[in-house]
């Protein structure tokens, strides 16, 4: 289903379709593959399970109901995993209670059918770069983290104090240590943090700071 040439931040996107309409299936296969797409196609949300959901990233469009689990336990259930995939819901029928349930947890679209060709394609690509946004987001944060953690304490005191507009000779009283030892610390700091100027440090640790987006 993955590349293996590619590492799994660049593994090609998967469009995981699960619907029970095997006319249905195979006609939106059809389109999402003469648009570019990866399409993985099952018949029930228990094959999709069996098959594993995988690290590749993309989306899923999947019916709301099906034998066996529905579209909404199945969206439920991707919401728990470390990297969750945008949900495009398409279906034939669904009740208000269904529709505000996919929407309130975070259903990409909510599609019925008979659904515009342009309309799902449009969907999806937006969905799959979302997705991908994401998770360069999530990558980035991590890296972050890791700088962060391999920071000394003396480094991270540094560190805060720099962003917060001390100049090196405040920081060396502060400290207690010389000038020239709170500029090699600095320097540290910014290596190990891998920015280049002061803005991108602040901008670093704002990132830092900020709640962990889903």
């Amino acid at each position: 289903m993955s590349d293996p040439t590619l590492n799994p931040a660049e593994e090609m996107p998967v469009i995981r379709l699960i619907d029970d309409d095997v006319a249905f299936r195979r006609a939106v296969r059809r389109l999402l593959q003469a648009a570019g797409h990866h399409v993985a196609e099952y018949n029930s949300v228990g094959a999709m399970l069996l098959d594993g959901i995988g690290s590749a990233p993309g989306c899923l469009v999947l019916d709301i109901h099906m034998p066996g689990p529905s579209g909404l336990d199945l969206q439920e259930m991707i919401a728990t995993q470390p990297e969750p995939l945008p949900v495009i819901f398409v279906t034939a029928q669904a009740t208000v209670h269904e529709t505000l349930r996919a929407m309130k947890a975070g259903a990409a679209d909510f599609l019925f059918k008979p659904v515009d060709g342009d309309t799902l394609v449009s969907v999806v690509n937006r969905a799959v770069a979302e997705d991908a946004a994401r998770r360069k987001s999530r990558r980035h944060l991590a890296d972050l983290q890791n700088r962060y953690a391999r920071l000394s304490p003396r480094e991270r005191q540094v560190l805060d104090m720099v962003v917060s507009g001390a100049l090196n000779k405040q920081i060396s009283a502060e400290l207690g240590a010389a000038e020239r030892t709170v500029k090699a610390h600095r320097a540290h700091v910014m290596s190990k943090m891998g920015v280049n100027s002061l803005a991108d440090l602040v901008r670093a640790v704002v990132q830092l700071d900020a709640p962990a987006s889903v």
